[in-house]
């Protein structure tokens, strides 16, 4: 009796087989960058040379204990800019962080500018 040893042949490759597919990673699309909300308080006032015009108030950082201070931008306008409001800023000025405005307490809705003309006794 002859030997005979079986060969294993490896089966062919249909023609509709593919190579494997390589797996695609998606990179998410870059969100855009959030805007911070910018709420901008102007007053129009001239407080004399040597003076400072102060807001003092609730939300987006403002305190009644402790105002801050604006910036002097002509001989009478007065301009601070308040970020990340999300509820209405509560405020009113303060002559040197001690004299209050008269009047009632002023209000400026998240993202608004509002240009308020304050009045102080004996100014």
């Amino acid at each position: 009796m002859k030997k005979t040893t079986a060969k294993t042949t490896k089966p062919a490759k249909a023609a509709s087989e593919a190579p494997a597919a390589k797996t695609v990673r998606k990179v998410p699309a870059k969100q855009p960058a959030v805007k911070p909300t910018l709420t901008t308080i102007n007053a129009q006032i001239d407080v004399g040379f040597g003076n400072t015009l102060y807001v003092r108030g609730e939300g987006s950082g403002l305190s009644w204990d402790k105002g801050l201070v604006m910036d002097c931008v002509a001989d009478d306008r007065w301009v601070i800019t308040l970020s990340d409001a999300a509820t209405p800023v509560i405020f009113k000025f303060l002559l040197n962080d001690i004299t209050w405005c008269v009047g009632n307490d002023f209000v400026v809705a998240p993202g608004d500018t509002v240009t308020l003309v304050p009045a102080f006794v004996g100014v």
